[in-house]
């Protein structure tokens, strides 16, 4: 397995290019399952989820063609095996946003219960109960879910579905089923991200009806075929505020091309509050600060899209570790997400976990500092959080089982080093 070996202490500089969403390219790969005709997306990011998704459909007779340059073209109209089988979905949770397409464009789809991350539990229950209001017959075998249209039936109807909570991939799965569904469907409780807005923009290019999305409320009116379309890929977020949290926590001045700002409000109020400056600039952010021991530390509570994302979590504790003052974290969104709090606490943090809050005292108030070790990722934002540190820690830090970042960073490593970083990635 990979390594990244990284040599703490030196400022970010300089200008890095936000790649395009993970979390809005992997709906929208199984988007394209909606249609026969070609879909050309722009701005895909070279990441390890990218490339099962991409085998995955090729997998159901799906031709899939990517570029370097971020471009790939889909051509479902060969689609000849509507199932996602266990071997190809083992290590993404995102396998389940096959369901909605297959069924809606085919009647049937056979998806393997998806993996992913182990952060906690992600049942699959809303999306079943979701499709089944549409008129699915959904039944879960030997690791399976099996769906397939009521006898008679040529299209799924629409349905009013209200979510027991806010998911998002399970507001992704109705939206595309609803896009070819009979009649109307209305999504109460639905996720506002912008990758759900993103979604629905390139259904909208396709042909699809769909108004509200960005709200809580979202009307989608079933049309008969959708078409292919070409869709640019929004930027990622969460990459975004990994590297505001970087720059922050090391101190320097970085310019964020291609960032969105008004995707990160929360996140940026937190930073502000905590010393450093970030400002919407021309085609991006830009994140100024004198550095961790200048910062002062923030107190959140994770919760949905406006809110505090649990995907930044992590990497605003890294940086929480190293300000002066006490922070208090609450996580709501899933039980087992502090696992990257003993790796951070090897780097010499001081951080009490009970249950679902952690306390954080910043090292900056008792003139302590990190100081370098080997560190083990256990998850994807867990591993974002460990480079953070392993850039302000003393001395050496090596990052173990990176192929968790790798599923969500496109080329992190590369992307610090033209900022200024002393970061190497070690072939096992």
């Amino acid at each position: 397995m990979d390594k990244l070996l990284i040599r703490g202490g030196r400022p970010l500089n300089g200008e890095v290019l936000v790649s395009g969403a993970k979390n809005a390219a992997l709906p929208e790969l199984c988007a394209a399952l909606l249609t026969a005709e070609p879909v050309t997306l722009l701005n895909v990011p070279q990441l390890q989820d990218v490339s099962t998704m991409l085998k995955l459909i090729r997998n159901m007779g799906v031709s899939a063609e990517r570029s370097q340059d971020g471009t790939v073209r889909i051509d479902a109209g060969g689609l000849n095996t509507p199932e996602a089988p266990y071997e190809l979905v083992k290590t993404m949770r995102a396998s389940v946003l096959a369901l909605g397409p297959l069924l809606a464009r085919f009647g049937e789809a056979t998806v393997s219960l998806p993996g992913g991350c182990a952060i906690g539990s992600r049942p699959v229950d809303q999306h079943i109960k979701g499709l089944a209001a549409m008129g699915a017959e959904i039944v879960v075998e030997h690791g399976y879910m099996i769906a397939k249209l009521p006898a008679g039936w040529t299209r799924l109807r629409g349905a009013r579905i209200t979510t027991d909570m806010v998911t998002v991939t399970g507001t992704e799965n109705f939206l595309m089923a609803a896009a070819l569904a009979e009649g109307e469907t209305v999504l109460e409780n639905a996720a506002q991200e912008p990758e759900i807005s993103d979604l629905a923009e390139m259904l909208i290019a396709m042909g699809a009806r769909i108004e509200g999305h960005g709200t809580s409320r979202i009307r989608i009116q079933g049309v008969d075929q959708l078409h292919g379309c070409t869709h640019r890929v929004v930027a990622d977020r969460i990459e975004a505020g990994t590297f505001l949290c970087a720059v922050a926590a090391t101190g320097g001045d970085v310019v964020l091309r291609h960032g969105r700002a008004d995707h990160l409000d929360a996140v940026i109020e937190k930073l502000r509050e905590a010393g450093a400056t970030v400002q919407a600039v021309d085609g991006g952010i830009r994140v100024h600060s004198a550095g961790g021991a200048t910062l002062k530390a923030q107190g959140f509570r994770t919760t949905e899209y406006p809110g505090f994302p649990t995907d930044m979590q992590a990497q605003f504790m890294a940086l929480n570790c190293i300000a002066q003052g006490t922070a208090t974290v609450t996580e709501t969104i899933f039980e087992n997400r502090f696992m990257h709090v003993n790796e951070l606490v090897r780097l010499g943090a001081r951080i009490q976990v009970d249950g679902k809050v952690a306390v954080i005292e910043g090292l900056a108030s008792t003139s302590a500092r990190l100081s370098g070790a080997t560190v083990m990722a256990t998850d994807l934002r867990a591993s974002a959080s460990l480079v953070i540190a392993g850039l302000v820690a003393d001395g050496e830090t090596v990052v173990d089982r990176i192929y968790h970042l790798d599923r969500g960073y496109d080329c992190m490593e590369a992307k610090l080093r033209g900022l200024g970083a002393d970061i190497e990635r070690m072939k096992a």
